[in-house]
């Protein structure tokens, strides 16, 4: 097990533990576990007892339960309350938002044991009869619960990348001789996928490759094999002759839209009821018999690509273009490694510079930094900018844009600061109107650089803020103010469909990791991809230009 599975199963123990009232001190103690775990960089599974039990606020106690869970990929204890606890309701606890606390009130009180059955109490108005649950409170959560179900059985892309690579190795070793192909949601970088996808022509061993532990097979048609991974993640592993290959991999890499408009220009252009495409061995062959322009994967969405200027794959952005980590944080706020390490990183992974946009003060929850502790940073930086040489670190801030639309420092120190990433972290549930004027306000404020994560949004989890996109990025143009593609695969905000329209407007757009680690530094690649779907060039991009042209764009007039 991973150190962040090991430490995910020490909050769902808290939060299962906290639905039948046991010890709170001990329901703390596994809170505060999954807290140290998940910031533990070497293997837990490599770690000895003695190193474990020695890391801060794990005892004995959580030693032994790491090991089981090493062993067994089970804990006891956790096994011994989810069968005190409806199925229904342990689902409940999933859902962002909602806590212990309001799932055994609706549980107990309301007598609901699934999410559907509180979903339908919502419905019939159930919940505002209970104290504690008023009208407002009852309307959220409709909005939340909604949300999980539609999100069932979707995955992150960038979560689901790595597994991907594994089975597509496994493809190429067992079938050597084979054409294979990524096809399906990760072809076309969508954000959100359901299946891991894959084309072979030229194999008859196929069903051979779900003979492992981590990949079992489930069915099969004259289409395909179909199964899943240990984790749950659909595999579907399509089949064709060679000499249909074009045919089906275009089929397999587009979307049914683009398909359909695609079909309609190809008829009007053979000026025919229909244009047979069976039995074609390249791409490339389909879009010459169709008469149109070759169109990437990723940009076969819908209909628009058909009529949008021509892209190669070289004409878009690529992660290898970065030049400079936009956006990270440090142990000076809630970051896991030192400022030092952040540094050392981002010059072994080959970038030119690196901003530190620790949390401002308004953001307690993250440990914010407190005017004392940023001017030490500030020292910190100096210190360290003095022993570089081709490489430059940036005093940064992620400020909290407060719900006025105003900065979290004052005048003096925000003029010290080399560029300001302004970000909303609190009061999300402001009306589309208001929202809107909070980052039009902050916009507009002289010393906003870029405009982090608009919606403040988390895939499959929070829709986000409710904003006037046309009006944002109207305002970012008006005031020489970049937008930030937030890179984290769990955000990636703004939304890559809004690309096209900042692009229009003069924006640049910043590819941040928003790295709280070394690691989070790698994620910069998740939002290069998506920005491709968003037609984002390199010349769009403001980190993808050396630190000299860097230095000017961040410069207000």
């Amino acid at each position: 097990m991973t150190n962040k599975q090991i430490a995910t199963a020490f909050s769902d123990l808290a939060k299962i533990m906290e639905l039948h009232d046991e010890n709170p001190f001990k329901i703390r103690s596994y809170s505060s576990a999954y807290l140290t775990l998940r910031k533990v960089e070497q293997p837990l599974i490599e770690m000895s007892d003695e190193e474990i039990t020695a890391l801060k606020g794990v005892g004995k106690t959580i030693a032994g339960k790491i090991r089981e869970l090493n062993e067994s990929g089970k804990m006891m204890t956790y096994e011994k309350y989810r069968e005190m606890t409806p199925p229904g309701v342990v689902d409940m606890l999933k859902v962002n938002g909602f806590g212990p606390k309001k799932v055994k009130v609706v549980w107990k009180e309301l007598g609901a044991e699934s999410i559907g059955e509180l979903l339908y109490a919502c419905n019939e108005n159930r919940l505002v009869e209970i104290k504690g649950f008023g009208q407002k409170t009852q309307t959220e959560l409709i909005k939340k619960l909604e949300l999980f179900l539609n999100s069932q059985h979707k995955f992150h892309y960038g979560k689901v990348a790595p597994v991907q690579e594994v089975i597509l190795e496994k493809l190429k070793k067992q079938l050597p001789k084979a054409q294979i192909a990524v096809v399906g949601d990760m072809i076309q970088l969508n954000p959100i996928v359901e299946h891991l996808d894959f084309l072979v022509a030229g194999a008859t061993e196929v069903e051979k490759v779900f003979d492992d532990k981590n990949l079992v097979f489930g069915k099969k048609d004259k289409n395909g094999f179909y199964g899943n991974t240990d984790e749950g993640i659909p595999v579907r592993i399509f089949i064709c002759e060679p000499k249909e290959w074009g045919s089906k991999l275009f089929r397999y890499s587009s979307s049914s839209e683009f398909i359909s408009a695609f079909l309609e220009k190809a008829k009007a252009n053979a000026n025919a009821d229909t244009v047979d495409f069976k039995n074609i061995k390249t791409e490339k062959i389909v879009f010459e018999k169709a008469q149109l322009p070759y169109v990437l994967p990723e940009l076969r969405y819908d209909e628009s690509a058909l009529s949008m200027p021509v892209v190669s794959e070289d004409d878009l952005i690529r992660p290898e273009d970065i030049r400079g980590v936009v956006h990270a944080h440090t142990t000076y706020s809630d970051g896991i490694h030192t400022l030092e390490e952040m540094v050392d990183e981002a010059k072994n992974l080959g970038y030119e510079y690196l901003t530190i946009t620790d949390h401002s003060q308004a953001a307690f929850y993250a440990n914010g930094l407190k005017p004392d502790r940023l001017f030490e940073q500030f020292a910190a930086i100096d210190e360290l900018n003095a022993k570089q040489k081709d490489f430059k670190i940036y005093k940064s801030i992620e400020s909290d844009i407060l719900n006025d639309g105003s900065l979290d420092y004052d005048e003096e120190i925000l003029k010290r600061f080399d560029l300001i990433i302004a970000s909303v972290h609190t009061n999300l549930k402001m009306d589309e109107k208001k929202a809107t004027q909070r980052l039009i306000t902050a916009i507009e404020n002289p010393y906003t650089t870029i405009l982090g994560h608009p919606t403040g949004r988390i895939l499959l989890a929070r829709s986000g803020y409710p904003i006037d996109h046309a009006k944002v990025i109207d305002a970012c143009a008006a005031n020489g103010v970049h937008l930030e593609l937030n890179a984290n695969p769990l955000r990636l905000d703004i939304d890559w469909t809004w690309i096209p329209y900042a692009r229009e407007k003069g924006v640049l757009i910043s590819i941040n990791p928003d790295a709280h680690s070394k690691g989070g530094i790698q994620d910069i690649k998740y939002g290069a991809l998506v920005a491709r779907k968003g037609r984002l060039t390199k010349e769009g991009c403001l980190n993808a230009r050396g630190q000299k042209e860097f230095d000017q764009l961040i410069k207000k007039d």
